[in-house]
């Protein structure tokens, strides 16, 4: 089995959003960084394609408002639930900017990576970490099989995990689910419709089946500005009946459902709608290895609030680097640790009212009845626009930061839910 000829300082496993940017902003800082992707760009990932603020905000950092400028942007979600629909602008923040894009994910994790590329990274498509390298009891590289090729040997001194969801390479070294969380499913498909270039994305919160039950999670329009809309249903894994819901069924019936002028049909349909399955709230442990870090959906790196995990994987990534970056430099391996340490800090006790949240609405009764009054005042909907897309202001206490911070103060003394 041949040898890569150098070492590099940095492997990353996984070339969507959370290795990516890790792999760029390693690059950024004169490192060595192999990046290896299993697929070939462009590739098609199931999601719903939206970027908040916090996302924009991370691939500007990475000198990517040109490109996004040419795709479809949006200002702000329109909710919809019980006959009412309001239109809540992102609100306004001093980080963050107040708008977003959709843009498929086969064209934006391709520009990513080519980001990482230019900035100095090497990437490898076609390429599948299969098994990692231990020499010494520590983690110095990995096996790597190139498509139609044979395997490969890389070393490297640290390791970013970020091969996604079900992370066969992150299992490989021990990390796991903690199945207390939530977790959440969701599936997707695109259609042809007239309204494509609206400015808002629609968020649909009476979710139903076919037999007109309420079900925790909401259905989802997203204009995607070429001609297509990104439509899908997402669920948590938070109430009794979850493992027998036929996701698939879900979309028809929502579908069937959805404001007729979208167009939404099986005559519309681009294609066969995918799906999947997303651990939240950071809920992949250990995170933190004595050469490696997890990242992105590897270290189950989304919000369970809302379900959106693109932001999340490039904040990761890039608290990632700044870790790896801090080993390196330092020559003190130990340095990884300051990256659990910013996830935490910055995550920690949001997740934990967020998973508190999602269990509360867990009872159908409960999220229709929360749903139902919430509907009724703009104001109200636009704090838990604030919460949920994770955009709180720090150094101001608005009405939403007041709202959040009281139950804060209660799950932090909560125990863990």
């Amino acid at each position: 089995m041949p040898s890569a000829p150098d070492r590099f300082d940095v492997l990353v496993v996984g070339g969507g959003p959370s290795g990516a940017a890790a792999g760029y902003w390693l690059a950024e800082r004169g490192h060595r960084v192999l990046v290896v992707e299993k697929k070939r760009f462009p590739r098609e990932k199931t999601c719903g394609d939206g970027l908040t603020p916090r996302a924009v905000r991370q691939l500007h950092d990475m000198g990517l408002a040109g490109p996004l400028a040419g795709y479809q942007r949006f200002d702000g979600l329109r909710s919809v639930a019980h006959g009412i629909t309001l239109e809540l602008p992102w609100p306004e923040h001093p980080d963050f900017p107040s708008y977003g894009y959709v843009v498929r994910r086969r064209e934006l994790d391709e520009m990513v990576a080519e980001r990482a590329v230019k900035a100095g990274a090497t990437l490898w498509t076609g390429a599948e970490a299969t098994a990692p390298l231990v020499e010494g009891g520590l983690v110095t590289g990995a096996v790597v099989r190139h498509k139609g090729g044979a395997d490969e040997v890389v070393r490297a001194r640290y390791l970013v995990v970020a091969d996604g969801a079900n992370s066969r390479f992150g299992r490989a070294l021990g990390t796991a689910r903690d199945r207390t969380y939530p977790l959440g499913m969701a599936i997707r498909g695109y259609f042809r419709s007239p309204w494509h270039d609206e400015p808002w994305i629609e968020s649909h919160l009476d979710l139903r089946d076919k037999e007109g039950n309420h079900l925790p999670g909401y259905g989802w329009i997203f204009p995607v500005g070429d001609g297509a809309v990104n439509v899908g249903v997402g669920l948590l894994s938070t109430f009794a009946g979850w493992k027998h819901v036929n996701t698939s069924r879900l979309m028809e019936a929502f579908c069937e459902t959805a404001p007729a002028r979208w167009g939404i049909s099986p005559e519309t349909a681009l294609g066969a709608p995918t799906g999947g399955r997303l651990p939240t709230g950071f809920s992949v442990l250990p995170r933190v290895g004595p050469t490696f870090v997890a990242v992105g959906d590897a270290a189950g790196a989304v919000n369970p609030f809302n379900g959106e995990g693109i932001s999340i994987a490039y904040e990761t990534g890039r608290f990632a680097a700044d870790a790896v970056d801090l080993a390196l430099v330092t020559g003190d391996g130990l340095a990884l640790r300051s990256y659990s340490e910013r996830v935490d800090e910055e995550f920690g006790l949001y997740f934990k009212v967020a998973r508190t949240f999602v269990r509360a609405i867990g009872n159908p009764a409960v999220m229709r009845e929360l749903t139902r009054v919430g509907m009724q005042s703009h104001t109200l909907m636009e704090w838990v626009l604030r919460i949920m897309a994770n955009l709180l202001r720090p150094e101001e206490v608005g009405p939403a930061e007041a709202v959040y911070k009281a139950v804060e103060a209660l799950v932090r003394v909560a125990p863990a839910p």
